[in-house]
């Protein structure tokens, strides 16, 4: 293992310490609770919108912690939960009176615990709403999920949920445009290589030279089959007639698109990918209204890329164009 890190018991913090340090006027951050939160925090009147997860998957989720996006982010260790009790103080810390939102991913532990932290702060007066993503197609159920599992597509509800708070919506309505993104959401993706994690130091999950895994989860997790490398337009189209007939997306219908990378991919792949996306869509008579490419939720240094297909509404397109002021400049 080559990683650019010092003890692997400090990565998580030392990651969170730099990201601060790079933008002091608009994050803070808690230390010791790995806790990052916009530096206005709270905003008076206004809905907080919490996120958090394992780490690893950065920019998700810390880097979309600013104005107009995510009032706080509670990082756990390398692809582990947040804690109960960090999610509980970062929801005390943004909470201004009109109630507080998680938007979290479908996964156990991030569930549980974001859960447990809900009834702390509700048993304090605190209003908490949860939205789930789950996102991915690639999967229904199997042992190693609760059903479908949340993907990149939730960066796309972070930016139009958090938009929608910022204009100053109640709580109720920002619960709705969570839930109405994630509806409309589907993504699938593939992974070439393992990742390895700093702690174990050898990857995570074993894949011949010549196979990569379609539909592999963000930790790893095994999709819906191993397989040998094929050409990109063949494993586009796979991935494409999977998203597309799910929602189903159809003629006439205006998407967001968003190519995303898993950690260990040149951005000349995406554009690869992307360019086989476009003609499928075009194709379909489905129209690209917004096109995001590059890596918005990773899987340390894993090859591979996922796409997201969100079918947009007119109060949709509006809130992808709302300004925000993060540390990921592509929004």
């Amino acid at each position: 293992m080559k990683k650019i890190i010092n003890r692997p018991d400090d990565v998580v913090y030392e990651m969170l310490d730099g990201l601060v340090a790079a933008n002091p006027n608009t994050l803070k951050l808690v230390r010791e609770k790995k806790i990052v939160l916009r530096a206005d925090a709270p905003v008076k009147g206004k809905v907080a919108v919490i996120t958090g997860s394992g780490s690893g998957h950065e920019p998700d989720q810390v880097c979309y912690v600013g104005r107009g996006m995510i009032d706080a982010a509670c990082a756990g260790e390398v692809f582990a939960a947040p804690t109960a009790d960090a999610v509980y103080e970062a929801t005390k810390m943004v909470d201004s009176g009109a109630g507080v939102l998680y938007l979290i991913k479908n996964y156990t532990g991030d569930r549980a615990n974001f859960s447990m932290a809900a009834e702390l702060a509700q048993a304090e007066g605190i209003r908490v709403e949860t939205v789930i993503a789950n996102d991915d197609v690639a999967v229904k159920d199997s042992k190693f999920t609760a059903g479908r599992r949340g993907v990149a597509g939730a960066i796309l509800d972070y930016k139009i949920t958090g938009a929608k708070a910022e204009q100053g919506a109640s709580l109720d309505a920002v619960k709705e445009i969570a839930e109405r993104v994630n509806a409309n959401c589907r993504s699938m993706g593939f992974a070439l290589t393992s990742c390895t994690t700093p702690a174990k130091g050898s990857p995570t999950f074993d894949l011949g030279a010549d196979e990569f895994e379609l539909g592999v989860g963000l930790h790893g997790e095994p999709g819906r089959r191993r397989t040998k490398v094929m050409l990109a337009d063949e494993i586009v189209d796979i991935l494409m007639d999977s998203i597309v007939p799910d929602l189903p997306f159809k003629s006439g219908d205006e998407v967001a698109v968003m190519v995303n990378g898993l950690g260990g991919t040149p951005t000349m792949e995406f554009y690869v990918v992307f360019r086989r996306v476009a003609a499928f869509l075009k194709q379909h008579d489905i129209r690209i209204a917004k096109a995001y490419v590059g890596e918005f939720c990773t899987s340390l240094d894993m090859a591979g890329c996922s796409v997201s297909l969100l079918k947009l509404d007119e109060e949709m397109k509006s809130l992808l164009e709302f300004p925000v002021d993060i540390p990921l400049r592509i929004f």
